[in-house]
């Protein structure tokens, strides 16, 4: 929350009315940024049958994404996926991490399927405008990095 009102009582209200930081302005932009950057390293916050990060929302019962007024409606293997990386946000997941999380023991999925999938999944996710949340980590994997 960012107001003009500074008093204790003020703070207070705010917070219990459900800010998750109460600033005073004026304020340096630098600070801001960094309060900002602090919220979007918050662990997945769980809502009944739905996982959030930042202002996506992932409804497990559903297999769809939302941000916003946007909605899409995932394959179950991108919704694992997207499961997957909303679990471990900003953790770099190697290919091997993820193929042992979506597919069975038994099943030895193609050399390129952790790559296609990740392709499909930020195809998807354009719509929400997150299709960039999803990074490559040359040589070791992906991270899903929340950006607000």
């Amino acid at each position: 929350m960012l107001s003009e009102k500074d008093t204790l009582h003020d703070k207070v209200v705010g917070l219990d009315a459900g800010a998750d930081d109460y600033l005073v302005k004026p304020t340096d932009v630098v600070e801001l940024l960094a309060r900002v950057r602090a919220l979007s390293r918050r662990p997945p916050i769980w809502h009944g049958d739905t996982l959030s990060v930042a202002d996506l929302k992932l409804h497990l019962n559903e297999l769809t994404a939302e941000r916003g007024e946007d909605a899409i409606q995932l394959t179950r293997r991108e919704f694992q996926l997207l499961e997957y990386f909303l679990r471990h946000p900003r953790q770099v997941l190697t290919h091997d991490q993820i193929e042992q999380a979506l597919w069975e023991w038994e099943v030895e999925p193609e050399s390129n399927a952790v790559t296609r999938l990740v392709r499909r999944l930020r195809q998807r996710l354009k719509s929400l405008g997150v299709s960039d949340w999803v990074e490559t980590i040359y040589g070791m994997g992906y991270r899903l990095m929340p950006r607000i």
